[in-house]
């Protein structure tokens, strides 16, 4: 098949692709679109699809390889202080007063007009859905950008292919570091929980404790400190800030951040709020950063809003945000690149949401059934073809009118099921190669 010049729509498509579902269609279209390969033209029913040219792509590389965040007059002073030499800044430690002095819905980092800003583009058309619906939509990309992103603000090499492969296809980059490949993927496994877990995760200690054990899982060098409340002293590099030591306190501190981010009504200022919190309190040995990254995204998930993925956002205007924090208490520079990572995220993630299929009623509705049975049917050493075994395991928590829909939903998925994405029913690569591999040519 090829694309003409003008384009063509997603029913000249499907006439041209008459065995490719709506939905398959629809989900590669938006892959090829994110990718830079096809070009949307128009809106709506009106929308075709056009080959990108050397210049479309020139522009998009042009404009992901110096990305410029337009800074306010107050994040230029944040800036150039924490550009001046160590020598010259005067060391700091924790103050205990810029948490305790943060009222819940009275004090706001992000201004009104600000939040009202963020919800016009981040708002999807499943926000009255169940909490996670929009980020299952685009998990796919989700996973990839997200992952990808953050691990490069911690100084990790792999590009965004590399990332790709790792992820959907367990794929390590030649010549790097195993550690990289292992940060990514507890990425990976983190943003799997969030997304699972939509409808119960929350500012509190179960999901903040568990999303860091995530996420540390085999990097640090004592095993037990993944999730655990930091018990040792630790330092910040090319700063003058000495976090808190003592850890009663840090224990304490670490709840109150919970308890005002919970309390905070607005998702983005909650979202902002602990971007800030976190990373200056150093509740956790490390990784702080990187929870607080995947933290913030917890309200627009359960919201159903664009998530906050930290596409092209320059390390070096990130970092010397969090020292504006660490340093200053001054949230200007931080803020001045939260906003702008959103706006790109939004971008991103705007063209994947105009070409998406209306999420699957039924699917939602039996979610956690469908969670559960495909993880009892591989544990279980089940076949995918046993109709039967298949319906006993349903029957108690589905209708019998709806029955055969959902055991044609179960069968569906576990054709679909692959190392990539077991992690969403709770398994193991053992339990799935052991079970896949009994399948024989079913």
């Amino acid at each position: 098949m090829r694309l003409s010049e003008d384009g063509l729509g997603i029913e000249a498509l499907q006439r041209t692709l008459p065995d490719v579902a709506k939905r398959t269609l629809q989900r590669h279209l938006a892959r090829l679109t994110s990718d830079g390969k096809l070009v949307p033209v128009g809106r709506a029913r009106a929308r075709v699809y056009r080959l990108s040219t050397p210049a479309d792509r020139d522009a998009t590389e042009i404009e992901r390889a110096a990305p410029a965040i337009p800074l306010s007059t107050e994040g230029e002073e944040v800036r150039a202080f924490v550009r001046r030499p160590i020598e010259q800044r005067m060391p700091v430690g924790y103050a205990r007063e810029f948490l305790a002095d943060y009222v819940p819905n009275r004090t706001a980092y992000l201004p009104a007009p600000l939040r009202e800003r963020l919800h016009r583009m981040g708002r999807s058309p499943v926000i009255d859905r169940y909490a996670g619906t929009y980020a299952r939509q685009i998990l796919d990309r989700l996973l990839i950008d997200l992952s990808w992103s953050s691990s490069r603000l911690e100084g990790n090499t792999y590009n965004r292919l590399d990332t790709q492969n790792l992820i959907e296809f367990g794929h390590e980059a030649e010549g790097k570091d195993r550690l990289e490949a292992q940060m990514i993927l507890n990425h990976k496994a983190a943003i799997e929980m969030l997304v699972d877990q939509a409808q119960e995760i929350g500012f509190n200690r179960y999901t903040l404790q568990n999303l860091h054990a995530l996420l540390a899982d085999n990097l640090l060098p004592d095993a037990a400190a993944g999730g655990r409340i930091r018990r040792i002293e630790v330092g910040i590099g090319n700063s003058v800030f000495h976090p808190l030591a003592i850890p009663q306190q840090i224990d304490e501190y670490f709840d109150l951040v919970l308890d005002k981010a919970a309390a905070i009504e607005d998702p983005f200022e909650q979202a902002f709020f602990v971007m800030v919190q976190l990373p200056y309190l150093q509740p956790f040995d490390d990784v702080n950063k990187r929870t607080s990254r995947l933290a913030a995204n917890i309200p627009l998930i359960k919201q159903n809003l664009a998530p906050l993925s930290f596409v092209d956002v320059p390390r070096d205007e990130y970092i010397e945000g969090t020292l504006g924090v660490y340093e200053l208490n001054r949230v200007e520079l931080l803020r001045d690149v939260f906003v702008w990572a959103y706006e790109r995220s939004c971008r991103r993630f705007t063209v994947i949401r105009d070409v998406l299929p209306d999420p699957d009623p039924l699917r939602l509705q039996y979610r956690e059934v469908l969670q559960q049975v495909i993880g009892a049917i591989v544990t279980g050493g089940i076949r995918r073809d046993d109709v039967d075994a298949i319906k006993r395991l349903l029957q108690h928590n589905v209708p019998a009118e709806e029955l055969n829909e959902v055991v044609a939903l179960v069968v569906n998925e576990l054709h679909q099921l692959h190392e990539g994405n077991i992690a969403r029913y709770r398994l193991r690569p053992q339990q799935f190669r052991e079970w896949i591999g009994a399948q024989g040519n079913v």
